[in-house]
């Protein structure tokens, strides 16, 4: 059953949509009457509002209705509840006791809310205990139905329409209105012989899905720092979870490998490095090569203009140019595939680059559907979910972040497949990824009912002044500092403890490894 709550708001959400279509329609009229040919003028800033809240309302009666859908169909799912618990699985009692509960709830009384179903761990003589007839009691006066009706009542009728389960020995209804929950010995005994036998199973999912989560993602030619490590874990923890409970995963690392800042890195290159197609130049610090770079690019009218020139030679795949920003590229690569063999992190490449030639054929399409509006020169995409637009196309014709994400939404569901897709970036930019979401269901590529997608935000790593953590000298402390600072610590302490006369080198190396890293992962 639906909540009476949701159902009131989004009637007062569809009255207020179906008002202001009203008053669009009207106004349109009113605006013909003072053209020649009837035609809305779009220049009227009112009407334009009115569209733009109304595009509001409607994304908002959209997931409203999906939270709707999805109530009622885990409702439905309880109306045919099944007894059998398989030991092949591991369950969740709570979860699976609310189930039992909500089970016959809706026998007893359909018309309450199922929100309301709470089971807890007893704190008395009993397993669990049932305490949300209350809540039921409150809700039953207060819609007229029966004002002499008890919380004790409402447990009695409860008890007698509870389903036969595997799970329960037995229910006793205790004043002033709780149900005792005593868990059947024979399910405890033969769950603790299936983990002593097999281990810890995982739970069942049903349908396996494919998950694509997109974590970690550092920039081309700058060495990751401590900014990046909360991404990093936390996506491969996520990774390792889905996994676990049987899912297909496809780790990915969208990295920043193109853009306007490599034309100043490939001229910078050429100039000190002329046989970089030959030989690897030895650029060990990449954070100094950037600032060179940088440094030049800001001060050198001429050396800004060749940046320039090579930016377009890049996008044009000219093949020096192309060799130049590989060798780049490898050079920041091999700096990241060190630190995630150190983490132990499995992940796939799939950069910016990879989606440059599918851009060309998002901005077709979204031409060709209408999405697109001129905007100084810009071409944009306004998505209803918020009044800053997505810049597709930039005055100058390049190609922006939110084109390289929108061609990487689209690629991740149609080509890709994915059945549930978790972006696990801070929260800073949770706006522009749900504008990124919204933009991709307005254009028809994400249907939420069949795709799932999750913003998994965290937030940055702060100092002691609160502030983005950073060195004395202001600086992001690199990752790869932080790592060995770490190892250095716990060596220390182990020889401290006497470790070192216990354990061979490779022993000693191991340990504090497994004690540093766990220890920078552990807080994350």
């Amino acid at each position: 059953m639906t909540s009476e709550s949701e159902i009131e708001i989004l009637n007062e959400l569809e009255k207020k949509t179906f008002e202001q279509e009203r008053i669009i329609k009207e106004l349109v009229k009113q605006v013909g009457k003072y053209t020649q040919d009837g035609d809305l003028p779009f220049t009227n800033s009112e009407i334009e509002e009115l569209k733009l809240e109304n595009r509001k309302l409607e994304y908002r009666i959209n997931i409203l209705r999906r939270s709707i859908e999805k109530h009622n169909s885990e409702m439905n799912s309880n109306e045919n509840y099944k007894s059998e618990i398989d030991l092949n699985y591991s369950i969740n009692i709570i979860s699976e006791l609310i189930c039992v509960f909500k089970f016959a709830i809706g026998r007893v009384y359909p018309s309450c809310s199922h929100n309301d179903v709470s089971v807890r761990v007893s704190t008395k003589n009993a397993d669990y205990q049932f305490d949300s007839c209350f809540a039921i009691c409150q809700a039953k006066k207060k819609n007229g139905n029966n004002n002499k009706i008890t919380p004790i009542d409402v447990a009695s009728d409860i008890v007698k329409h509870l389903p036969e389960t595997q799970l329960i020995d037995h229910v006793e209804v205790v004043k002033p209105g709780f149900i005792n929950i005593y868990l059947s010995k024979k399910f405890v005994s033969n769950s603790i012989k299936v983990i002593l036998t097999d281990g810890v199973k995982s739970p069942s999912i049903g349908s396996k899905k494919k998950v694509i989560v997109d974590f970690s993602s550092p920039n081309i030619a700058k060495e990751m720092h401590v900014g990046h490590l909360r991404s990093t874990i936390l996506g491969d923890s996520i990774c390792r979870l889905m996994e676990f409970l049987g899912h297909e995963t496809l780790r990915l690392n969208h990295i920043g490998d193109w853009g306007t800042q490599f034309g100043m890195l490939i001229a910078h290159l050429t100039e000190n490095y002329p046989n970089y197609e030959d030989e690897m130049p030895p650029i060990a610090d990449l954070q100094s090569f950037y600032k060179q770079s940088k440094a030049r690019f800001d001060s050198d009218a001429e050396f800004k203009k060749r940046a320039y020139e090579f930016v377009v030679k890049l996008q044009n795949k000219d093949e020096n140019v192309i060799k130049a920003w590989q060798r780049i590229c490898d050079i920041s690569r091999k700096d990241f595939t060190n630190i995630y063999r150190r983490l132990d992190i499995d992940i796939v490449e799939r950069g910016e680059s990879f989606y440059q030639d599918m851009m060309i054929d998002v901005v077709k399409h979204l031409e060709k559907g209408g999405f697109l509006k001129e905007d100084d020169g810009r071409k944009v995409l306004f998505t209803g979910y918020s009044d800053v637009p997505l810049t597709v196309v930039k005055s100058d014709g390049g190609f922006t972040y939110d084109t390289s994400d929108l061609a990487a939404i689209r690629h991740r569901i149609q080509v890709e497949r994915g059945d549930w897709l978790i972006y696990v970036i801070d929260h800073g930019q949770t706006l522009h990824l749900e504008t990124i979401f919204a933009a991709a269901e307005r254009v028809g590529w994400l249907n939420r009912q069949q795709v799932r997608v999750d913003h998994a935000g965290f937030g940055v790593v702060l100092g002691e002044d609160r502030k983005k953590f950073k060195t004395r000298s202001g600086e992001s402390v690199r990752l790869n500092d932080l790592l060995n600072e770490g190892c250095r610590r716990c060596a220390a302490n182990l020889r401290d403890k006497g470790r070192d006369s216990e354990l061979n080198e490779d022993e000693l190396k191991s340990a504090e490894e497994a004690v540093a890293y766990g220890c920078i992962n552990t807080p994350i």
